[in-house]
């Protein structure tokens, strides 16, 4: 078997089956590891989501801000924006069993020593920690998804306390998950930032470059941060290419040393041919 890690792919559905092409997956042998934001701003997030939920048995997934942003409208969030590219798949008559599946997918997974997010790690998070505190967010979803999306939405807090509780804690899990890329060694976050890698105001730096990073026993796969691209150093890989912004989606063999793998946009047709 071997494992595929995929990059933001944010409904570019043509690059994703040209990306599957290219790295020969066959279901008999391969698994391919998703790190979200599988749909929304490219044009294809409903073609995208059917073709990752008929691979389910062969992925796994973790939600990104752009899935928990699908959900959030699905249940009725007055939060729709100019740049959302959501209301086919929303309107779509198999929008149910789709958006059922999705939101049983976790905020982060671990195995055979990689953890994959989507996002980042604040330090104070170990990789067991990570998978319990994201395995809160996924209990609110079940018990009460109305709930947590009408308290998802918001940058406060923006400091890691265990004390945290009720929204407030959930909130600050999901921003570290899926929207974070500086943050201080003390786990305050900026959830703004978009730019290039670079050392934020003050303490702020990219969130894998702190020495005092608890998650550093295991490699974590995030995406997320398309100006970055894409990146390999000891302990980290990070996927988002930004194939949605005319770069190119990627994947990464977890199991052999070699290089990525990559598509770029829009150049499913010359593979095709």
């Amino acid at each position: 078997m071997t494992r595929y890690a995929i990059g933001d792919v944010q409904g570019c559905e043509r690059e994703l089956r040209a990306l599957l092409k290219r790295i020969d997956f066959r279901a008999d042998r391969d698994r391919l590891w998703f790190v979200g934001d599988l749909v929304n701003r490219g044009p294809r997030s409903l073609e995208t989501l059917r073709l990752v939920h008929a691979l389910r048995d062969n992925a796994v997934v973790v939600l990104g801000n752009h899935d928990l942003h699908l959900l959030a409208l699905s249940y009725g969030a007055d939060r729709r924006r100019k740049s959302d590219t959501l209301d086919e798949l929303l309107a779509a008559p198999d929008r149910g069993a789709l958006l059922e599946w999705l939101s049983g997918c976790p905020l982060a997974f671990e195995a055979d020593g990689d953890l994959m997010v989507h996002a980042g790690v604040v330090p104070q998070w170990s990789a067991h920690e990570t998978l319990q505190l994201a395995q809160e967010v996924a209990h609110a979803l079940q018990r009460d998804p109305e709930g947590l999306f009408r308290s998802m939405y918001g940058d406060e807090p923006d400091r890691w306390r265990e004390e945290l509780s009720g929204y407030e804690r959930l909130r600050f899990i999901i921003n570290v998950l899926t929207r974070m890329r500086l943050c201080s060694a003390d786990g305050h976050i900026d959830v703004a930032f978009k730019g290039a890698p670079t050392r934020g105001p003050g303490a702020l730096r990219p969130w894998f470059e702190h020495r005092t990073r608890r998650s550093r026993d295991v490699r974590v796969l995030f995406g997320h941060w398309s100006a970055l691209g894409f990146i390999e150093r000891a302990g980290v890989v990070g996927l988002d290419s930004g194939c949605v912004w005319g770069g190119a989606l990627s994947a990464y063999d977890l199991d052999q040393a070699r290089p990525p793998f990559r598509v770029p946009c829009a150049a499913y047709q010359q593979i095709s041919a």
